[in-house]
């Protein structure tokens, strides 16, 4: 299976955190612990909704690329791999999206 750009940030986001640099804001990240990582992917979802709410494609495609790679900072943190996502979308096609909101996890 080839390789997509978010697998490609993933596994250089988990060197990172593997093999710290410094100057690295990825490892500065990780050095500021969960709290901190959670804090950038809230904020950052808020840009997103703020661009988009203004109808600003190019801010927000920018704000997502954002959103992706504090997501992905956050994935490396908590142990979960692209592939867990992947498998949970998976497995939802053929399911409602109201059924799914009635469900564990929803």
């Amino acid at each position: 299976m080839e390789k997509t750009v978010l697998d490609q940030l993933y596994s250089v986001v988990l060197d990172r955190k593997k093999n710290p640099k410094k100057g690295s804001y990825t490892c500065q990240l990780f050095s500021k612990g969960r709290q901190e990582i959670l804090k950038k992917v809230g904020e950052e979802a808020v840009e997103v909704v703020l661009a988009a709410a203004n109808n600003d494609t190019r801010q927000t495609i920018y704000e997502l690329a954002d959103l992706f790679y504090h997501i992905i900072v956050m994935l490396v943190e908590y142990g979960i791999k692209p592939e867990d996502i992947y498998n949970e979308l998976q497995n939802r096609f053929g399911i409602s999206g109201l059924e799914l909101k009635n469900t564990e996890g929803g």
